[in-house]
């Protein structure tokens, strides 16, 4: 197993998810244009919720897109990617809907899965990796993740 792959693929995972947080950080309210459209579904719950932006989607796109070649990848395959890891976290979101529960709710490795599975799978001819070296990207990016997400509660109660 290759640590610094496993390092990289980590890394990107990591760029794409946290550009849509930091869009919108530096962006505040403009461009935060829903992608559901603030559409109700069948089940007369939101399609998505309105944390879900047309402006997320492409700042992941484009962000991972640019930084693709430090990974060597092209600026395509860094694009599909981004739109891998977001298709992943949109179908995360559609189905926390689909159970009632808030846009800002957190669901452990719903959260996580299948925007990291979705990209790396996905890519694993390009980005040259073995299927225990995803899964170990993987399981890195969810143990960071949950973390980091536990800590963030924490320190926002005080």
């Amino acid at each position: 197993m290759r640590a610094w792959l496993i390092y990289q693929l980590f890394l990107l995972l990591v760029i794409t998810n946290a550009m849509p947080v930091i869009a919108s950080l530096l962006a505040g309210r403009r461009w935060n244009w829903p992608l559901d459209g603030n559409r109700l579904f069948l089940d007369h719950k939101p399609l998505l919720g309105p944390s879900k932006t047309l402006r997320g989607v492409v700042a992941a796109v484009v962000v991972t897109a640019l930084v693709a070649p430090l990974f060597d990848l092209t600026l395509t395959e860094g694009a599909l990617f981004a739109l891998l890891a977001m298709a992943g976290d949109l179908c995360s979101s559609f189905l926390k809907r689909r159970l009632g529960l808030a846009s800002s709710r957190s669901v452990p490795l719903l959260d996580q899965l299948p925007e990291t599975l979705l990209p790396l799978w996905g890519l694993q001819a390009a980005l040259g990796t073995t299927i225990s070296e995803i899964l170990v990207a993987v399981a890195l990016f969810v143990v960071v993740d949950l973390l980091l997400s536990r800590l963030l509660r924490t320190h926002n109660k005080h």
